[in-house]
């Protein structure tokens, strides 16, 4: 058994696993919306809160590892962390629990959670985006023979979180203007990624599959679907013109009015306009009329890695996880390294 910790700009995640062959054959997921990545646009630094609510979800996740029988563990950090001048702050606070957290680049991220999605589409073409908080990444090419074959990948500034801070209110109904000018920002970057000679030089897509809160969230909302069904969404896709009628739907709703959409997060209210235009923005600048919405993620890429290098074999990836024994992980927030207030 393994367990992987994902740390994102919105959203803090646990995966425990058992993984054979290159597969993960059974996981139990955890997830909470932390909003570590509030402020850092515009700031450059993780709020100390923030990193306080990381801070307690992860050493509860430690435990529930423990309790789970898992003999090692990992724990990676993406867009906030990568951007933040005191991310440190927050990797002191990790360690403490026994933890060896490591900032994963952007294209790692990227090529990680391409390994997750391509367990579900053997030896296909497919272009692969996890649209987060901070970024988000793309990846095109395919899996053959268990040999990863990834002739374009970008990491891009462009996510639900950076997109809400720097353009939209968080509780206003957003202006004409502000709408256009979130577009536009997503609309270029977008373009500017695909435009690209690696692109360009590439086999075409067969299918866009995106991962990330923002894309399951759409095919939860547009189908109403209360309570959410992980199984439902996955691999479920969504058209093109139902992404612009969610997106207008949201543009007329204070943050409160959202948070009652059936089939969204409430913590994820605040950020889902900012989402859903950075995924419109893509499939218009990719030509998709369909989306296809996956669970296996960054968290299935981690725990195959993650395997690999348990078992000695090489990484599938240009990386290696570092994997800390549980035993030495001592969870609980036994180790206070907050003052009080």
């Amino acid at each position: 058994m393994i367990a992987v910790i994902d740390i994102g700009t919105v959203t803090v995640r646990l995966a425990v696993a058992e993984v054979a062959g290159g597969r993960v054959l059974r996981m139990a997921k955890y997830s909470e919306i932390c909003n570590l990545g509030v402020g850092v646009d515009a700031t450059g630094l993780l709020d100390t809160d923030a990193i306080k609510r990381v801070y307690m979800t992860v050493a509860s996740y430690v435990e529930a590892a423990k309790e789970a029988g898992t003999q090692a563990i990992v724990c990676t950090l993406t867009s906030a962390a990568r951007d933040a001048k005191n991310a440190p702050d927050l990797g002191m606070a990790l360690a403490s629990l026994g933890l060896e957290p490591m900032i994963i680049p952007g294209e790692i991220e990227a090529a990680l959670t391409f390994l997750g999605v391509a367990q579900d589409f053997s030896s296909r073409q497919i272009l692969v985006a996890d649209s987060g908080g901070g970024s988000t990444e793309l990846a095109l090419g395919n899996v053959t023979n268990n040999i990863i074959n990834l002739p374009f990948i970008r990491s891009l500034d462009v996510g639900c979180r950076r997109v809400t801070d720097r353009f939209l209110s968080e509780g206003d109904i957003p202006t004409s203007a502000h709408l256009e000018a979130a577009h536009a920002f997503a609309s270029r970057l977008m373009r500017d990624a695909l435009a690209t000679s690696e692109y360009q030089e590439a086999i075409r897509p067969e299918v866009l599959v995106a991962t990330g809160g923002t894309a399951t969230s759409l095919i939860a909302m547009n189908a109403q679907l209360e309570p959410y069904d992980p199984a439902f969404v996955h691999l479920r896709g969504i058209s093109v013109e139902d992404v612009q009628k969610l997106e207008e739907l949201l543009a007329k709703l204070p943050v409160e009015e959202r948070a009652k959409l059936p089939g969204l997060q409430e913590k994820r209210a605040p950020v889902i306009l900012g989402g859903t235009i950075v995924l419109f923005e893509l499939m218009q600048a990719t030509g998709f009329t369909t989306m296809i919405a996956s669970e296996s993620d960054l968290l299935f890429g981690l725990l195959i890695t993650s395997a690999a290098v348990q078992e000695g074999r090489p990484s599938p990836v240009v990386w290696k996880p570092i994997l800390k024994p549980l035993d030495k992980a001592l969870g609980g927030p036994s180790k206070k390294p907050f003052k009080e207030k």
